[in-house]
């Protein structure tokens, strides 16, 4: 499928060009806007997306998205596949940024291409229900919308509780809820 192959390839030339250390990608992280010394600008709600804070991340992440993408991709059309992506990539960006705003979290960076995959992950779960997904640990089989949904409410969870700090939960959540919105408008459109 030619978006998730696209996508798939740009992820991990980005991770190689920032581990390589030829480049500082510093400006294409989410940076929370607003303050002093604020580095936030338009353009990473989308780029932030494209980075990885290493080698475990990018693994998962890319696994998500060959595991789910090539699915949604062929169900979709490369058309409204990429346009559905790209909006959870933003409104994942948009959520973390409001909540964290909300919760007073630290001014740092945010990178990864998790809140593109939790949309991904619910399309799956919504036009897949029944589909076996295999947990890694441990290694249980189950209906792809009881993995969707546990996955949902462990986000939530882990959000609300902080554990797991460093890690965008909210981000997550706003992928699937701008992948949710993106479905709507593909039933009614």
């Amino acid at each position: 499928m030619p978006v998730t192959q696209a996508l798939l390839i740009a992820n991990i030339g980005v991770f190689l060009l920032e581990a390589s250390g030829m480049a500082r990608l510093d400006a294409f992280a989410l940076w929370p806007p607003g303050g002093f010394g604020s580095n936030f600008e338009p353009w990473q709600l989308v780029t932030y997306a494209f980075l990885h804070g290493g080698l475990t991340h990018i693994l998962f992440n890319m696994l998500g998205l060959y595991m789910f993408g090539s699915e949604i991709e062929r169900l979709f059309g490369s058309r409204f596949y990429a346009a559905y992506y790209f909006g959870c990539v933003v409104s994942a960006a948009i959520c973390h940024l409001v909540v964290t705003s909300f919760m007073g979290g630290p001014a740092v960076p945010m990178v990864g291409a998790s809140g593109g995959i939790y949309g991904l992950l619910l399309a799956f779960g919504i036009y897949f229900p029944h589909r076996r997904v295999l947990l890694l640990f441990p290694p249980i089989p189950l209906p792809a919308r009881v993995f969707v949904a546990a996955f949902a409410a462990l986000e939530l969870f882990l959000g609300v509780t902080g554990t797991a700090a460093g890690v965008a939960h909210f981000a997550h959540l706003g992928g699937m809820l701008g992948g949710w919105l993106m479905i709507l408008y593909r039933r009614h459109a």
